[in-house]
C-alpha cells in the first residue's frame, strides 16, 4: 500500500468512525479561537475550556484585550501553564490585530504567524475552522499517529509533517482529518497504551503490520 493509498483509506475510515469532525476548543468568534489555541500550548483543551468562559466575559472585545494589563489576563489563565508568557502574547496579539489588521483576524498562515505567539499549528487551525481553507494542524496527536500509520517516516518536526501530509491528503479533507486524529488519539491510538485490537486502521497501519501491535 502506498502512502497515498494509506492516507485515503485513513481519511475514509476515520470519517466513518467520527462523522462530526469539530474542534475541541470552545469559541464563538475568530479572536476567541485564536486565544484559546494559544492557551492550549502544553495544556489540555479541556483545561482551556474551563478557563476561557471567565476570560472572555472579563475581556469581551478585541479592544478589551488590547488595553488589558497582562498581569490581570495572567490571573485568569494561570492554570493553563506558562501563563505569564501567554498573557503577554495575548495582549500583544490583540494590539497588533487592532493596529495592523483593522481588528480583523487574518485568513492566511503567512499573516497569522506574524502575530505574537502564533505558530503554524494555530494559524492552520484558524484558516481551516474559521475560513474553510485547506489546513493541516500538526498537534501532538497528528504527529504521533501520522508516524505510526506510516504517512510520515519517523518525522517529529511539525512543519515537515505538515508538508508531507499536504502532499497526501485531499485538500478538502485535510482540516477535518486532523480533528479526527485528535478524537482517534484520545479514543484508540493513545501515546502510551494504544488499543490496537480495536483499531479501524489495522490493515493500513504500518506499525501494526510491522509489529502486530504497538
Amino acid at each position: 500500500m502506498t502512502k497515498k493509498e494509506r492516507a485515503l483509506t485513513s481519511v475514509q475510515r476515520l470519517k466513518e468512525r467520527y462523522p462530526d469532525a469539530i474542534c475541541s476548543l470552545t469559541y464563538r468568534e475568530p479572536l476567541q479561537l485564536l486565544i484559546a489555541t494559544r492557551l492550549s500550548a502544553q495544556c489540555t483543551d479541556a483545561r482551556v475550556n474551563l478557563v476561557t468562559p471567565a476570560l472572555f466575559e472579563r475581556f469581551p472585545t478585541l479592544d478589551a484585550f488590547a488595553d488589558a494589563d497582562p498581569e490581570e489576563v495572567g490571573e485568569y489563565i494561570r492554570s493553563c501553564g506558562l501563563y505569564k508568557t501567554k498573557a503577554r502574547d495575548i495582549v500583544a496579539m490583540a494590539n497588533k490585530l487592532r493596529d495592523d489588521y483593522g481588528g480583523v483576524v487574518p485568513d492566511t498562515v503567512e499573516e497569522l504567524t506574524k502575530l505574537p505567539g502564533v505558530g503554524r499549528k494555530t494559524a492552520n487551525l484558524v484558516c481551516g475552522d474559521i475560513y474553510g481553507k485547506p489546513a493541516v494542524v500538526t498537534d501532538t496527536h497528528c504527529i504521533r499517529i501520522s508516524n505510526r500509520i506510516g504517512l510520515c517516516d519517523n518525522i517529529k518536526d511539525p512543519y515537515k509533517v505538515e508538508v508531507q501530509l499536504r502532499k497526501l491528503l485531499p485538500p478538502e479533507e485535510s482540516n477535518d482529518f486532523c480533528h479526527r486524529l485528535v478524537l482517534f488519539g484520545r479514543d484508540i491510538c493513545s501515546a502510551r497504551a494504544p488499543r490496537c485490537a480495536d483499531c479501524p486502521l489495522q490493515d493500513c497501519c504500518g506499525s501494526f503490520k510491522k509489529n502486530g501491535a504497538l
